[in-house]
């Protein structure tokens, strides 16, 4: 395996990523939209999910594809947010067709930043607006880090952020992620710099510093958030011609890489939860053994995807936790 082009989720052609964030709000969206509809599933292992149109996405049920998916802040106030990626995707003709009438399919998940120290004394819900930016920023290219929906996020010790990397499977099959990173568990151990991802790392993407020296097998954590304030939510993507049963799979198996990468995972607290795409541009290579190596990419590729948010993450004013960089370069 190897990085894709961009490092992005983005290097599976016909997928696109728009962010819109809030500076006072200290809170944002990302879309992922496409230039057609794609399958996707969902697979829940968090405590405390906030979803929308969730339901669709099981295999037995009728929607084979969907328009779009959104990712935002603004805990349940944010699930509004998929009412502006509605809005955009009506008025490029976009929906499941009932008759004459088309219904937009925009399922999406929440992470809880309400917290933060954003101005959060809005009188009307600024989520839709943030939405509709979001899906019309869609392209090819966008940021990491502060940005779209992780513009808030934190994690149990350092700033979160959104996160994005890909992978490109010697069969020449590509896989991605997309994840905000708003946890209860740490991405780093202990107080240092180093990334528990870092044994899935290509090329030096988060500092390439490798593990801690001398890691604490014997730390019990405690909670640093409340119940419901942790959440990390993720899409997996992948241009391999994939079912909806088979995309549900992939999610489950991506879960691992959301373990490798933050101490503790999936805890009664956090939402965790992965969305998968396939946008079924490229057929399995090999039916046998194609899906057990989707699966171990997937995994690899969250992780990453997950450090390399936090990694990106920069100071704003007003932040209540530190950044990844200060940590690393105190004096720089």
């Amino acid at each position: 395996m190897q990085q894709g082009r961009r490092n992005l989720i983005t290097d599976i052609a016909g997928l696109r990523v728009g962010n819109a964030h809030d500076e006072a709000l200290r809170s944002g969206t990302t879309v992922l939209a496409a230039d057609k509809p794609f399958a996707a599933a969902v697979h829940v292992m968090g405590g405390a999910p906030g979803t929308r149109e969730t339901d669709l996405l099981a295999p037995d049920k009728l929607v084979e594809q969907i328009d779009a998916l959104f990712l935002s802040g603004g805990s349940a106030f944010g699930l509004s947010a998929g009412d502006g990626v509605m809005d955009g995707l009506r008025a490029q003709g976009r929906g499941f067709a009932v008759g004459d009438a088309r219904v937009p399919i925009a399922p999406g998940a929440i992470v809880f930043d309400l917290l933060n120290g954003g101005d959060k004394g809005w009188t009307g819900n600024p989520y839709p607006a943030l939405g509709r930016r979001a899906f019309d920023a869609a392209g090819d290219a966008f940021e990491i880090g502060t940005a779209g929906a992780g513009f808030g996020a934190m994690t149990g010790t350092l700033k979160g952020g959104l996160g994005s990397a890909s992978t490109v499977l010697d069969c020449g099959v590509t896989v991605g992620a997309l994840v905000v990173i708003n946890a209860l568990g740490t991405v780093t151990m202990g107080d240092g710099p180093h990334f528990w991802a870092a044994p899935w790392e290509l090329g030096g993407e988060f500092g390439g510093l490798g593990l801690a020296p001398n890691p604490d097998p014997g730390h019990e954590p405690l909670p640093v958030k409340q119940s419901g304030e942790a959440t990390t939510i993720a899409i997996v993507a992948t241009d391999a011609a994939l079912s909806k049963a088979a995309l549900q799979r992939l999610a489950t198996a991506a879960h691992d890489g959301m373990a490798r990468a933050i101490v503790p995972s999936h805890t009664p607290f956090d939402g965790d939860l992965v969305f998968s795409v396939s946008t079924g541009e490229k057929p399995l290579p090999d039916p046998a053994v194609t899906p057990f190596q989707l699966g171990h990419a997937a995994a690899s590729v969250l992780a990453r995807a997950i450090a390399r948010g936090v990694h990106a993450a920069r100071q704003r004013p007003g932040d209540l936790q530190r950044s990844w960089h200060q940590i690393a370069d105190p004096a720089g």
